[in-house]
């Protein structure tokens, strides 16, 4: 009889009561069902995730408001700390477009800086809610739109107490108009986030034509050509100007933290100079107050006040060189049409035949009303009142400055894709007959 080997080790092909196989009952009590749309045990009430969500994205983008313009009162003697908060309280409700009524009259020129930042803060809270309520790769519009909703809500109800609060100092805002502003504001931009983390933005993307995708593509690109060539302008204007906005800054005497603070202010209003830079290249321009004008055929101003980011202001029409300024709009939409006829023609590739005109042509002429819609809406948040007496009115007529984007960058447009097209089309390959 021979002996028992308790670590003889396993033959080849030999089963253990491990590897045995098991009937489906079995599996199905060790290994869990899959959950659809996440882990129930990772998600939380939608109110929940959309009050702590929406107050997340308030403090992030309060909180640069508050130190900004603390550095800013920090050198005036009569400045209290609850004065300061109840002034960057203010500061954030004018942030998010909601008008304040001062002594001196409505202000409502908007720190697009401010603005940006604080829809950035909401599309993450879009994105947020959504993962936390399991609606992620969903592809559900309802779902989307629920996550979307309640971060509004939630939002609304926050602008509605900075209002209480700010109107319990010397600025006041209208509550009803904030409580709306913010649920707007908060849904729109939470709805851009609910829909990118669901995937609702494929759906969209594929449910729209072909042209249309690409006339859109080919706008928002323009646009934003255009938008950084004025922004370009705007800062080699201010650089110019530098001294004469040097000395407004020393004029304040607060101080070295109040000067830094008053910087930082007139930094939050770049965006706004950007987009009316760019209103002066297409040519309608923008006014500094009422019964002015800045074009450039004609710089028409009076006294302005002492605002470092004015310093750049032209001092008159333009003339010589500076002439070819007028260029950069056509140039722009035709840089995006070259861009859409190069990639229409890496898409349909060498080996098939070239795309007829209409295919091409189409998304070109597309693109000039999406741009010219997205500079005039930019044009529109880009202004505001300064005040009751002749700075109540102060940036671009929207109209004027949509409807000038849309034909320029309409003809520039055709004319990159029309030129692309032609100077680089291969001819057709020919057949050697025998």
């Amino acid at each position: 009889m021979s002996p028992v080997t308790p670590d003889r080790p396993r033959r080849q092909g030999a089963v253990s009561a491990d590897d045995r196989p098991v009937d489906s009952a079995t599996r199905a009590r060790r290994v869990p069902a899959p959950r659809a749309g996440g882990s129930p045990r990772g998600r939380a009430p939608l109110p929940v995730a959309a009050g702590v969500a929406a107050g997340w994205a308030a403090l992030t983008s309060y909180l640069p408001v508050a130190v900004v313009l603390g550095l800013v009162q920090l050198g005036t003697d009569s400045s209290t700390l609850t004065g300061t908060l109840r002034t960057a309280l203010a500061g954030w409700l004018l942030g998010h477009g909601v008008p304040l009524r001062t002594d001196g009259g409505p202000l409502g020129l908007a720190p697009l800086a401010l603005t940006v930042l604080a829809l950035w803060r909401l599309t993450r809270a879009g994105v947020h809610v959504s993962r936390a309520i399991g609606a992620r790769d969903s592809r559900s519009p309802r779902r989307a739109l629920l996550a979307a909703s309640a971060v509004g809500i939630a939002y609304a109800l926050l602008g509605l107490l900075a209002a209480v609060l700010v109107g319990t100092g010397a600025t006041e805002a209208s509550v009803i108009r904030a409580g709306v502003t913010f649920a707007v504001v908060g849904t729109l931009a939470a709805l851009v986030g609910a829909t990118r983390i669901t995937a609702v933005t494929r759906l969209l993307v594929a449910w729209l034509p072909e042209p249309v995708r690409d006339g859109v593509r080919t706008g928002l690109v323009a646009g934003l050509l255009l938008l950084a060539a004025g922004a370009g302008a705007a800062g080699l204007a201010v650089a110019t100007g530098g001294g004469d906005a040097a000395d407004m800054i020393g004029a304040y005497r607060t101080g070295v933290a109040g000067q830094a603070g008053i910087t930082l202010v007139s930094a939050a209003y770049a965006p706004n100079a950007a987009i009316w830079s760019t209103s002066y290249l297409l040519g309608p321009g923008f006014a500094v107050g009422t019964d002015t004008a800045v074009r450039t055929s004609e710089v028409s101003v009076g006294a302005l006040p002492a605002v470092p980011l004015l310093a750049g202001l032209p001092r008159g029409p333009v003339d010589g060189p500076g002439a070819l300024l007028l260029a950069v709009p056509v140039l722009a939409g035709m840089v995006a049409g070259w861009l859409l006829a190069r990639r229409m023609a890496r898409l349909a590739g060498p080996e098939r035949s070239p795309r007829r005109w209409a295919e091409l042509l189409a998304p070109a002429a597309l693109a000039g009303p999406v741009a010219g819609a997205l500079l005039g809406v930019a044009a529109v948040v880009s202004g505001g009142p300064l005040g009751a007496g002749r700075l109540a009115q102060v940036g671009p007529v929207g109209w004027q400055v949509g409807a000038v984007a849309a034909a320029v960058i309409a003809v520039g447009a055709l004319i990159g894709a029309a030129a692309t097209r032609v100077l680089t089309r291969t001819p057709a390959p020919q057949t050697n007959p025998r």
